[in-house]
């Protein structure tokens, strides 16, 4: 369906109004409307354009939780985890992870906390933890630092991509009826009776302003619920606090082999990751606190010298930061507390209703983004004197899912059913198989798709969340954006004017996602 059309249909009288487009927001539209409601979703820039395209790309049950104590979260996660894999087998696959020792005692202790991690996980899990002598650990990681290992313990997990999710999940709740749409923003809230009933929504495109109407109003907005809890309630108290996370990512030939790589302590405390991810290797992640919130952040000079120094203490051979691809960044939502560091802060979700009857939900993490829609909506619904409905989203495939996992490599694999209509745009155009970029492993034909069929309005929708190019080389991705450019102004009917904008736009946006600050 074309964006245009879902505008025009914004003007309209529903059941549920979520504002936010991000995980959170998205799986909250597909519960809502899964269970029979009359549902709209806007979002004000992109799906996924903060937070929820800026993860580590696991989906996981949280070693750092299970540190913690914090058991009950680990359960859940493990169990959304499940749910996860088998409802999108397309962008959510199992992965080996080693967890090495360096003193005698470590093998044995890490071995008991993933034995739990394992027994938690109960039916839903993704394979048994082992120890493993230093050389069957070499084997599997053989850029492993050597001196002084005494083994491992490897362990199971999942990786997605987040981006791609998002999307999918935001075509899913299209699929069942939704009115799910992008660049259009909330401008402010519709009152009658000192109820919330709906809000003034901005086309971002077009300056067209639409009332739109419904009987409970949700504010999923991520990092940003508490400027939209502002304008529903001003001088309200925050919810959250933020913290950001940075990730360094390398060609995939500087950290061989298939499994990731758990750092255990990090000098801060915390746990590091060196992960293969579509065919290159990320290392992150920070956690700085910070002030104020952004939709486009980038990691400081510090966090990139600090992620390589730490992963160079488990290298063979160090990387340095000339090495290095790209960078990215995001920052978390978590829910405010006493903790003396951000890092203690549990992102558990919470719900809040507002005077005025908005549901804001709050904090979480991608992996339990399901259990927080269904949280939300069962508040909503009682807020909006709906009728009262269980949410079946636990058992609904997203748009895509194939019924079998395809192999890994597969061409066009993360689109899933879609992958044949990619492949059919190349064939009944030949040009359309080109090449973005040299170093980069998407077409035109990716583009084209991205416009037609996903939603994508700019260069930066097609190159950091339609495709992942900016996350895998930032100047290959610059060097691709005038193409993107001129295909996006074929398809949505742009001029030379649109496109330089365009370039000049997303270069601003890439240099946050260089190597060298």
């Amino acid at each position: 369906m074309k964006r245009e059309t879902l505008v025009r249909q914004l003007d309209d009288d529903f059941d549920v109004l979520v504002i936010g487009g991000g995980a959170t927001g998205l799986g909250t539209a597909l519960d809502s409307v899964a269970r029979g409601y009359k549902t709209a979703l806007v979002e004000a820039s992109d799906f996924a354009k903060a937070t929820s395209s800026r993860s580590t790309k696991l989906v996981h049950g949280g070693v750092r939780y299970l540190q913690n104590g914090e058991l009950s979260l680990v359960r859940e996660s493990l169990h959304e985890r499940a749910n996860l894999r088998r409802n999108a087998r397309h962008v959510v696959h199992e992965l080996g992870f080693i967890c090495p020792a360096y003193r005698c005692y470590e093998g044995p202790l890490f071995f008991a906390g993933f034995a739990a991690y394992d027994l938690l996980a109960g039916f839903s899990n993704f394979g048994f933890s082992r120890p493993l002598g230093p050389l069957a650990t070499l084997s599997r990681m053989p850029d492993l630092r050597r001196r002084g290992l005494y083994g491992s313990v490897r362990y199971f997990d999942g990786q997605f991509d987040d981006a791609r999710l998002a999307l999918a999940i935001a075509r899913t709740a299209l699929d069942r009826g939704a009115v799910v749409t992008n660049y259009a923003r909330a401008v402010r809230f519709l009152y009658a009776n000192d109820r919330a009933c709906g809000a003034l929504v901005r086309d971002e495109e077009t300056g067209a302003e639409i009332e739109t109407r419904a009987k409970v109003v949700i504010n999923a907005t991520g990092i940003f619920v508490d400027e939209l809890r502002s304008l529903d309630e001003p001088g309200v108290g925050p919810l959250l606090s933020h913290s950001r996370g940075s990730h360094v990512v390398f060609a995939a030939d500087k950290f061989r082999g298939g499994d990731a790589l758990l750092i255990p302590k990090t000098d801060d405390g915390r746990v590091l990751f060196i992960i293969p991810w579509q065919g290159c290797v990320v290392m992150g992640t920070t956690d700085v606190p910070v002030d104020g919130t952004a939709l486009d952040v980038g990691a400081t000079s510090e966090e990139i010298d600090f992620i390589i120094a730490q992963a160079n203490k488990y290298l063979e051979v160090p990387v340095a930061r000339r090495d290095a691809l790209a960078t990215y960044a995001g920052l978390r939502p978590l829910v405010s507390g006493k903790a003396s560091t951000t890092a203690k802060l549990s992102r558990e979700h919470l719900v809040d209703v507002s005077s005025h009857g908005v549901v804001t939900v709050a904090g979480g993490k991608w992996t339990t983004y399901r259990k927080m829609a269904e949280d939300t909506i069962d508040v909503a619904a009682r807020e909006g004197g709906l009728r009262a409905a269980p949410s079946p989203t636990a058992k609904i495939g997203l748009h895509g899912n194939p019924a079998t996992e395809a192999p890994a490599g597969t061409r066009y694999a993360a689109y899933g059913t879609d992958g044949v209509a990619v492949a059919s745009l190349e064939r009944d155009d030949p040009g359309l198989i080109e090449p973005l970029d040299a170093r980069l492993p998407y077409t035109r034909a990716q583009v084209v798709f991205a416009a037609r069929e996903e939603f994508a309005r700019t260069v930066d929708d097609v190159l950091a969340r339609r495709t992942r190019a900016l996350f895998h080389d930032v100047d290959a991705a610059k060097a691709a954006a005038p193409a993107v450019a001129t295909l996006l102004s074929a398809e949505l009917g742009r001029d030379a004017a649109w496109e330089a904008a365009q370039v000049a736009t997303f270069t601003t946006i890439a240099a946050l996602s260089a190597t060298t600050l």
